[in-house]
């Protein structure tokens, strides 16, 4: 199909002032696979001889400079390489569907069956990793619109050891380059051109056919870990035509040629990328697993809840008491909000015992390491003690860091936090950090790092001052040296774009900004939204996520707020500030009857308006001025 491109006519002149006009190619991070072969660029498919994979290291190159009359390596040291591990070699050539060499054959003790399940899982792999990506569309909201008409820049994949590919995503850059369909084009079947990547936001990037230079008329975006993005040579091993699109297609006379020049030095992504964002998205919760999870209607204790679906690693968890399953409540695996069973008890926190005797048929208790590992802590010298005073970020209004008190010192280094001036007068308002949390601050942390702090409601000498407050108290401030004081290379900056949970509704995840950097810790804006949303949010918090995260997981993306319900944000936003709740709200909000219904029920705690959550990884207790 692409040789009779070759002979197209074509003005000359303009072939080769197009060909000086080419940019060279950016040198890239060494990491990635390098389209070259004995110092030679890579030249384009043509679908006969074509691109080949060395089957021993996975390099991509020309075919016909592959070693030896079977053109399967790329090199004298891959081939005797390959022969000397013949075995490993014949499952890599099962995988791609290729058949075993003879010696393979010979050192082969598989039987047949073992070959065709290894074959059959691998296709399955696939078929549910295309499924896995089926994009959510957003009615009237597109990323790559949004960060192309306001110049945005978006958090890079590398920010978010916690999503897929976080911590393997590698050098992929501007400039890289990959095999994509060719939308360009009259053809009856699927055809497919390489493009380069001219800008990267999160998952997603602005691809550009290569052959249009400086044209960016068919720019487009798209999902880079999506099912038809491949790494340069892909079509060639897998049979696949590469035609050039329809509005350059007699731009130039050797097509050939041109992608020499081209791809030269350029990069690709790894042979093995779409087995490795599969391999990322495999999450070890299941559903009916059994945990222990912060009760959101009582934040000072916890309850039994029974994993009902997982996407992306986000666990809609139903509590077992609940007949119609829709007492819910949304957070991430590696929330510090969830427990193993038993995990309250082992340490001393509250826990409200469930109605039910016995498990549901099905039902089972998720293994205690599937679940985040805290940090250890030595309290065996000087430690936390009740009655010391320090600052934290108050879970029922995640814009405001408060003044607060440590009311228990719970095993294992957990506390019970209360927020001066606003507790229930039987702790049922508590709720749980951990030493070592990103939520709670030494005293003066605000101040030196010019953060409004929130007094005690109610407290009246104002500007508040932790010196009268304590003396007043007579109260001592929490040591500094007992918080935690790690400060990681996060790579977040003001202005960087995500997609973030709004876990006053956890169960949104929204367009947001990073507005605000103190040391590891983050001011989330939501896009569309007043500032008072504003949520203080760890740099390691498991409810942040690149752009492009929904649509990779499948998960709803909410867009920024439309004009109209910006418009009514004044008047609800002063109701909400009048008082707050003790829930962390689901996808149903409690109404006013719902609480007396529950207080007529025996409840032993009562409630205020309002509402919030919380959700967090880290810490931050520096002592270093950080401009906003």
């Amino acid at each position: 199909m692409f040789d009779g491109y070759d002979s197209c006519s074509e003005d000359t002149s303009s072939s080769s002032s197009s060909d000086e006009s080419e940019e060279e190619v950016a040198p890239l991070p060494s990491s990635l696979p390098i389209i070259k072969n004995n110092g030679q660029v890579y030249t384009y498919p043509d679908g006969k001889s074509g691109m080949a994979t060395c089957e021993m290291c996975g390099m991509v190159g020309v075919r016909d400079a592959f070693y030896s009359k079977t053109k399967r390596f790329c090199s004298v040291s891959c081939s005797r390489s390959y022969s000397s591990n013949s075995k490993k070699a014949s499952i890599l050539a099962r995988l791609q569907g290729k058949p075993p060499t003879k010696k393979a054959k010979v050192l082969q003790k598989q039987p047949l069956v073992a070959k065709l399940a290894a074959y059959a899982q691998y296709q399955a792999t696939l078929q549910n990793q295309a499924k896995t990506k089926a994009a959510v569309p957003v009615e009237g909201f597109s990323w790559g619109n949004y960060i192309n008409s306001n110049s945005f820049t978006a958090a890079p994949v590398t920010c978010f050891k916690h999503a897929p590919m976080g911590t393997c995503w590698g050098d992929i850059a501007e400039g890289v380059r990959v095999e994509v369909p060719n939308t360009d084009c009259s053809l009856p079947t699927k055809v497919f051109w390489i493009a380069g990547i001219v800008k990267l936001a999160g998952y997603n990037a602005l691809l550009r056919y290569e052959g249009f230079e400086n044209d960016s008329s068919l720019d487009f975006w798209c999902n880079i870990c999506g099912s038809d993005i491949h790494p340069v040579g892909w079509c060639a091993t897998s049979g696949k035509p590469l035609v050039p699109p329809r509005s350059i297609q007699h731009k130039y006379t050797n097509w050939k040629a041109f992608l020499v020049k081209r791809l030269t030095g350029a990069k690709t992504l790894p042979p093995d990328f779409s087995q490795k964002v599969s391999e990322s998205m495999q999450y070890p919760f299941k559903t009916s697993m059994r945990v222990e999870v912060v009760d959101k209607t009582h934040l000072c204790r916890t309850r039994v809840a029974v994993v009902d679906s997982v996407v992306g690693g986000r666990l809609r968890l139903v509590y077992e008491e609940s007949e119609d399953k829709t007492d819910d409540f949304w957070c991430h695996m590696y929330s510090p909000l969830i427990h193993h069973i038993g995990w309250s008890r082992s340490i001393g926190h509250r826990f409200k015992r469930s109605d039910i005797t016995k498990k549901q048929d099905g039902h089972f208790d998720a293994p205690p390491h599937l679940f985040m590992k805290v940090k250890e802590v030595d309290a065996a010298g000087e430690w936390f003690k009740e009655g010391m005073k320090l600052e934290a970020i108050d879970p029922l209004n995640l814009s405001a860091i408060c003044v607060a008190t440590i009311r228990k010192v719970l095993a294992d280094g957990y506390l019970m936090i209360g927020i001066d001036g606003s507790e229930a007068a039987d702790g049922s308002d508590w709720f749980c950090y951990h030493a070592t949390s990103p939520s709670i601050f030494p005293v003066g942390f605000c101040e030196i790092n010019m953060i409004e702090l929130t007094p005690p409601r109610g407290y009246g000498k104002l500007p508040f001052k932790w010196f009268d407050y304590l003396r007043e108290t007579d109260s001592i401030a929490a040591p500094v040296k007992l918080f935690n004081k790690e400060v990681p290379n996060h790579g977040f900056h003001v202005g960087m774009k995500l997609e973030a949970v709004d876990l006053m509704e956890p169960r949104l995840v929204c367009v947001a900004t990073v507005t605000r950097i103190i040391h590891r810790l983050l001011r989330i804006h939501f896009d569309g939204w007043e500032d008072e949303y504003d949520q203080w949010v760890d740099c390691e918090s498991p409810d942040l996520y690149p752009v492009g995260w929904c649509q990779l997981t499948g998960y709803q993306l909410q867009p920024p707020a439309p004009q109209s319900s910006r418009d009514s944000q004044s008047s609800s936003s002063k109701q909400k500030k009048k008082a707050k709740s003790q829930q962390y709200k689901g996808h149903k909000k409690m109404t006013s009857l719902q609480l007396k219904e529950e207080l007529l029920d025996g409840e032993e705690y009562s409630f205020l308006q309002g509402t919030s959550d919380q959700e967090s990884n880290g810490s931050a207790s520096y002592y270093i001025k950080q401009e906003p």
